[in-house]
């Protein structure tokens, strides 16, 4: 496997075309369950639900799985002549299967496709970038030492208000007479 967990190129195209057929299907058999059910007579809507699993969900699983065998063909077509895997070839590759499955009606919807394909896949990349971004653990940086802090002024430097000086020298005092009368009990 690569490095990011997928299968490599000539297995991606086989791999990504069984899972496109497998959302394509189970997708499919849900819409088309619940449109067959709908839109039997009463007696019937469990034999229309059947009846639309059936014949629909197989059809649009064949559709994604078209749709998802060229899109890694181009895919793995485009890492393999840029020798990079970015999120740059997703989005080409998105608007090349676009343009190629809409070929048939003509050049004009074969460019619009193909550029409805390269938005919604450069949208894709970008979801994917910022919730990977937003998701990921902080990276600690290397270890800074704490800021430095100021030494204390010198006793005989004047204090910046005269409430502080007050303070300070009255705080000293009773601190130093204190511990003089200590060391003279001992």
């Amino acid at each position: 496997m690569s490095e990011h967990g997928r299968e490599p190129c000539p297995d991606r195209i086989v791999d990504d075309m069984g899972g496109a057929f497998a959302m394509g299907s189970i997708g499919g058999a849900i819409w088309h369950g619940v449109k067959g059910f709908r839109n039997s007579p009463k007696g019937e809507r469990v034999a229309g639900l059947m009846h639309g699993v059936k014949t629909r969900s197989p059809v649009l699983g064949g559709n994604f799985a078209v749709w998802g065998g060229l899109f890694s063909t181009f895919d793995c077509s485009f890492a393999y002549m840029r020798k990079k895997e970015d999120p740059w070839n997703a989005i080409a590759s998105g608007a090349l299967t676009g343009g190629v499955l809409a070929a048939r009606a003509g050049w004009k919807a074969s460019s619009k496709n193909a550029l409805v394909g390269g938005v919604l896949l450069a949208l894709i990349e970008g979801m994917g970038i910022l919730i990977g971004r937003l998701t990921a653990p902080a990276v600690a940086g290397p270890m800074m030492a704490p800021p430095a802090i100021a030494p204390p002024p010198p006793s005989n430097a004047p204090s910046s208000s005269p409430s502080q000086q007050q303070h300070s020298e009255t705080f000293h005092d009773k601190y130093a007479t204190e511990s003089s009368t200590v060391s003279q009990r001992h």
